[in-house]
């Protein structure tokens, strides 16, 4: 059809969308940036599209789909192994203690150098090189700093509040795989946890009463979200006695408090849980921010005494440690409420497959899309809530704490009073600052990255059954280094896409044939997730 009215013309879809749309189809990165690649054997040098990796549909729909389908497949193998992941250390080589011995030669040197500015630097340059060569060699771990802070940190009690229930304490063993029942049954648990209450509610979340409504207790409580689930974790092993493993999602409520969802390898029983959660809290030693000295006026900066100063008196503002000294209560304490539901699951189960698929319903939206505003009361209790939000400290070096007349660690000349760059004070995050995934350690025995490696074995293999055999590429020789802005050979993003599309159209093509075969006679699907996530 041919368009003859501006109307027409404007209704036709530009070709950047009719582009987009097919990268979508075909699972290609709509968004990817350029990194140049140099091959420094043969001087070759190229520039190649790297997807962007967000776990966003609404930025990249097919980098974002990728994202859930793997992290699916690891909730998966881990929630109800049979065998316990090895995570046995190699023994420290010949190589690796040499070198540390000499770090130790060094250390000692640097320690009686310090009145030598200039060869204490390169006593320290040497340590730096010492250090990466031993990372180099695979060691992993912190080591010794060379210059340790001249005041120790505050210590506080870990006695346990008196308004909070007693827990019992078991050693927890190394196990973390969970008891198997009638020699076949081996179910695992499926646990949601959320927030107090901070007034009542209406179905769409917003409150009731919103003078009543404590805004100051729930963006606070959203903030430290994050300390109390691993104080949860902590008290759920020390209870039960083994090394508990967990897949997590967090995620908003309707009234915008955070809540989790978590996947618990082995059985525990359901009242264990309501009592560690019962008795699980977190308490904030931060100075006192109830009150806020500088609203109108702000502090200034100093280059003299490079400290905020008071705009009117011009003394120094206090500093965090002068803060930390003065604390004698904690600044907030943050609880669980009363809702906890924990259920058994079956590993292999219809309901264990659809569990998976509620834990990662919304990894693929933002915060702000999970919890959209449709109404007027919707809006304004979300404009509430960030105001709070914007004068709530999010961590130690929070410019925030400049309101309250508290310089916070790393301040400098650049630190702009009350305007902090973190996710919790956003508008689009209401204060869920973090990662929206929580996995633990031990889960199963593999990270993300081993996860992709599994499935791109698994498609070499389904080729390689074709006779598609594909040549081992050494990339560690390349040498990749970000595009410049002022690099004029750089290809438009629009050839760069459909270059992808067309490689990906081609793969495409030779899996299908390779599943073709694997298939056998035809009516014969493939369910595996290791494919789904292909």
């Amino acid at each position: 059809m041919i368009a003859t009215t501006r109307a027409e013309r404007m209704a036709l879809p530009l070709s950047a969308e009719v582009i987009k749309a097919t990268a979508e189809k075909h699972g290609v990165c709509v968004r990817p940036f350029t990194m140049e690649v140099g091959d420094p054997d043969t001087g070759e040098l190229k520039y190649v599209p790297v997807p962007c990796g967000s776990t966003v549909e609404s930025v990249c729909l097919p980098c974002a789909r990728k994202a859930k389908a793997l992290r699916q497949v690891q909730c998966r193998e881990g929630w109800h192994l049979a065998e316990e992941p090895d995570f046995t250390s190699a023994p420290p080589s010949k190589e690796q203690t040499e070198l540390m011995e000499f770090r130790a030669d060094l250390v000692q040197a640097y320690q009686g150098s310090k009145d030598d500015p200039v060869e204490a630097e390169e006593l320290r340059e040497e340590i730096r090189s010492v250090d990466q060569e031993l990372r180099q060699l695979g060691m992993r771990g912190r080591l010794p700093v060379l210059d340790p802070p001249a005041k120790a940190g505050v210590k506080r009690s870990t006695k346990r509040r008196q308004d909070a229930p007693n827990l019992p304490r078991r050693r927890v063993a190394k196990t973390t795989v969970g008891r198997e029942f009638a020699g076949k049954y081996r179910p695992s648990m499926f646990v949601t946890l959320t927030c107090d209450t901070y007034g009542r509610v209406r179905e769409d979340g917003s409150p009731v009463d919103p003078g009543a409504y404590d805004y100051r207790r729930a963006a606070r409580d959203a903030v430290h979200f994050a300390a109390l689930v691993d104080r949860w974790w902590q008290n759920l092993r020390r209870v039960v006695g083994f090394d508990t493993q967990y897949f997590a999602t967090v995620e908003p409520q309707k009234r915008t408090a955070p809540h989790l969802h978590a996947a618990i390898r082995g059985s525990i029983p359901h009242e264990v849980i309501r009592q560690v959660t019962e008795a699980t809290y977190h308490q904030v030693w931060w100075p006192h921010h109830d009150r806020i000295v500088y609203g109108d006026r702000m502090p200034l900066w100093d280059p003299h005494a490079k400290a905020f100063v008071d705009p009117e008196t011009r003394e120094p503002l206090t500093t965090w440690d002068e803060a930390l000294d003065e604390i004698e209560r904690p600044a907030h304490v943050v609880m669980f409420g009363r809702q906890v539901h924990s259920k058994g699951i079956l590993g292999g189960s219809e309901e264990a497959g659809r569990h998976i698929g509620y834990l990662t319903k919304y990894l693929t939206k933002s915060t702000g899309e999970v919890v959209a505003a449709s109404t007027a009361r919707q809006r304004d209790h979300h404009d509430r809530l960030h105001a709070e939000l914007s004068i709530t400290p999010c961590s130690t070096r929070c410019a925030v704490w400049l309101l309250y007349g508290v310089q916070p660690q790393g301040v400098t000349s650049k630190t702009i009073p009350g305007h902090c760059k973190g996710r919790a004070h956003r508008r689009t995050t209401l204060g869920l600052p973090g990662r929206r995934v929580l996995v633990s350690r031990k889960w199963s025995g593999k990270s993300l990255a081993d996860h992709r490696a599994d499935r791109k074995t698994f498609v070499w293999d389904m080729l390689a059954g074709v006779g598609i055999e594909k040549p081992e590429r050494d990339t560690s020789r390349l040498i990749w280094r970000k595009v410049d802005s002022a690099d004029h050979d750089v290809p438009p993003r629009a050839h760069l896409l459909m270059h992808a599309i067309a490689e990906r159209i081609s793969w495409r093509a030779e899996y299908d044939r390779a599943l073709l075969a694997a298939q056998g006679p035809p009516g014969a699907q493939e369910t595996s997730a290791i494919q789904q996530a292909a």
